[in-house]
């Protein structure tokens, strides 16, 4: 009986191998390393948030950092910030990524790119039904659009003299609402969602110059954008998007040049988005046969976990709705009958009330 035992626990070791085999002479593209010293990297939204913790941590990290933001006041704080904590001097651009003639004067005026960070990012969350059509279409203006500007006027640079420079890497700045769509975010998901199909396209028509794409999944992150946010969001949004937890800009840079360095196609920054992107890989680039093998066996139970999450939003937002049709009810009938108020009847009438939230629900 031991010796079936330790046979099925052999065969239970050894069925993996094969296919662990298979993955290592599958997987495209290769492994590479992105070397980050001695190199120019160039960031969008440099000023504030994520893009100055990357620009700190970049220049920490021994490269020639360049820094893009429409305020120039913005950018000059955030150059003397990082020379004092880094004593690195970095280029600064004033340009608005809506402007392609203005981003392709910034890149022809700086040195060629071996890493670019397209970080920029602006959110308005308003369920759409509410939003106004000038605030979906600046979103898709600066988060998308602004995105292809950036990357087709600085190709020529990344590309130049590309053999003899070593490995490039183009970051796109995506966000976990570019992985599942989240109440109150209808617009902004839809900008994220699009940078996806970019970087898939975009590695296929440049991995042969040995440029590499990445796509970063942050979460709800600690910058002076999500304090703005915060206070315009509608109350469900802030309650899906606390399932994931915050993190603060620094980490998100250190995740982020990890991953870049390592060639990483998906980069998430905690383990939920790691969930995530396990959940979503579909047919994305992945470098890693070990990080294959996991997206193939965790397939049914990711899909099963990911059924669990839309189960829990949509109680969240049937319960929120039905809360708010409840109190309306309430409130309209209160105040048709506060005037003549009688003892019997009103707690009847609130009795009747509850039961017809209760259907509602």
């Amino acid at each position: 009986m031991s010796n079936s035992y330790l046979f099925l626990l052999l065969l239970l070791l050894l069925l993996p191998l094969p296919l662990l085999l298979i993955l290592y002479l599958l997987v495209r593209p290769r492994p590479v390393k992105i070397p980050i010293k001695n190199r120019h990297v160039f960031i969008t939204g440099g000023s504030s948030g994520i893009g100055l913790a990357l620009a700190h941590q970049a220049a920490s990290e021994g490269a020639r950092v360049s820094i893009l933001a429409r305020s120039l006041d913005k950018l000059e704080q955030a150059k003397q910030a990082i020379q004092l904590s880094t004593g690195v001097d970095v280029a600064v651009f004033a340009a608005d990524v809506r402007d392609y003639d203005a981003v392709s004067k910034a890149i022809s005026e700086a040195d060629p790119i071996d890493v670019l960070i397209v970080n920029q990012g602006v959110f308005v969350p308003q369920e759409l039904e509410k939003q106004e059509l000038d605030e979906v279409k600046f979103m898709i203006d600066v988060n998308l659009m602004g995105s292809f500007h950036m990357i087709k006027a600085a190709l020529p640079s990344i590309k130049n003299n590309r053999t003899d420079r070593g490995p490039a890497s183009i970051a796109l700045m995506s966000s976990q609402a570019g992985q599942v769509g989240i109440y109150g975010y209808t617009a902004y998901s839809a900008s994220k969602f699009g940078l996806r199909g970019l970087a898939e396209a975009l590695q296929q028509e440049v991995i042969a110059d040995d440029i590499h794409v990445s796509l970063i999944f942050p979460p709800d992150t600690d910058t002076p954008g999500l304090v703005e946010e915060t206070k315009l969001r509608p109350q469900l949004t802030s309650i899906i998007a606390a399932s994931s937890g915050a993190m603060k800009a620094d980490e998100v840079a250190r995740k982020t040049l990890s991953g870049i360095k390592s060639g990483s196609f998906f980069i998430p920054c905690n383990f939920e988005g790691l969930l995530l992107s396990i959940a979503t890989a579909g047919l994305a680039p992945q470098r890693s046969y070990l990080m294959a093998f996991v997206e193939i066996v965790a397939a049914g139970i990711s899909r099963f976990a990911a059924l669990c999450f839309q189960w829990n939003w949509d109680l969240k937002v049937r319960g929120a709705c039905c809360a708010y049709e409840f109190l309306r009810i309430t409130a309209d009938s209160y105040a048709d009958h506060y005037k003549s108020f009688e003892f019997p009847w009103s707690c009847w009438k609130l009795i009747s009330l509850i039961i017809k939230g209760i259907r509602i629900c």
